[in-house]
């Protein structure tokens, strides 16, 4: 059986609804995959790579699920520190020979926050393509075909409804996990 550990802030956890109504719950449920949901509300990207050995490689999973950064938009962080966080769990995971795919973060409703999260999806796709990882479209899942925001699928400025939830998992390519 295939292992996926996800690894992330609120929006991997599920709040505020609990991991019952998280998009790694539904990707479980979906492929039959042992999915392990280690979101943590509030985490930021220094927070995931301070726990990455106890929560993704202690697990040996197929795949890790790397999605993170819109805390350390709130919080401040430069966009240099995030990324470096992000390509050290990269490093990590290879070391070890997971898999890994980025989450291209959900938007935020704030524009200020957004701009600079979106900095951050862009380093996460590049980076992607240079060292052929696969991403998830998650930030696409909260938009219409016009490109409008959907913003009855989100609660506040950057948590999912339950239908934001379902929607992040419908933007997951099955197909990746081969």
């Amino acid at each position: 059986m295939k292992k996926i550990v996800c690894i992330g802030d609120s929006i991997t956890y599920g709040f505020p609804y609990g991991e019952e109504a998280s998009w790694t719950r539904m990707l479980a449920e979906a492929t039959g995959f042992l999915v392990i949901n280690r979101g943590i509300n509030g985490n930021t990207t220094g927070d995931m790579l301070d726990r990455f050995s106890r929560d993704v490689l202690a697990y040996n999973p197929d795949y890790v699920i790397i999605m993170g950064g819109a805390n350390d938009i709130a919080w401040r962080e430069s966009i240099d520190r995030i990324t470096w966080n992000l390509e050290e769990m990269v490093n990590l995971a290879a070391g070890h020979g997971i898999k890994v795919i980025f989450g291209l973060p959900t938007p935020f409703s704030y524009q200020e926050f957004e701009a600079r999260l979106a900095r951050v999806r862009n380093w996460m796709i590049k980076h992607a393509a240079e060292k052929d990882l696969q991403t998830i479209d998650f930030y696409g899942a909260f938009f219409n075909d016009q490109g409008d925001l959907l913003e009855d699928l989100l609660l506040d400025e950057a948590h999912p409804t339950r239908e934001g939830y379902r929607r992040m998992f419908e933007a997951i390519p099955l197909s990746i996990f081969v």
